[in-house]
């Protein structure tokens, strides 16, 4: 029986987008995937879940994207320190 992806339209904060979910049979949940939106894939245990996960994948995804171009514009600026625990 071939598995069945179904389509859903799934809302964001930056809009609405066409994702497809599909069952997995070999570990439960659903897989989901929004072409639109490079990198943005996930999974949840049901399909409610599969569709926040990708809502939150898709925001991420949109949002790192944003921070890269900023920083290459140089309108950003990354400041990376390392942090050393103190000894107990």
């Amino acid at each position: 029986m071939a598995t069945r992806k179904k389509t859903y339209i799934v809302k964001t904060q930056y809009g609405s987008f066409p994702c497809i979910f599909e069952p997995e049979k070999d570990m439960g949940g659903y897989t989901a995937e929004a072409p639109a939106v490079q990198g943005a894939v996930s999974w949840g245990k049901t399909l409610a879940e599969a569709k926040r996960m990708i809502a939150e994948a898709i925001e991420g995804s949109i949002e790192a994207r944003a921070v890269s171009k900023a920083v290459k514009k140089g309108t950003v600026r990354v400041i990376r320190r390392t942090l050393s625990r103190a000894a107990a």
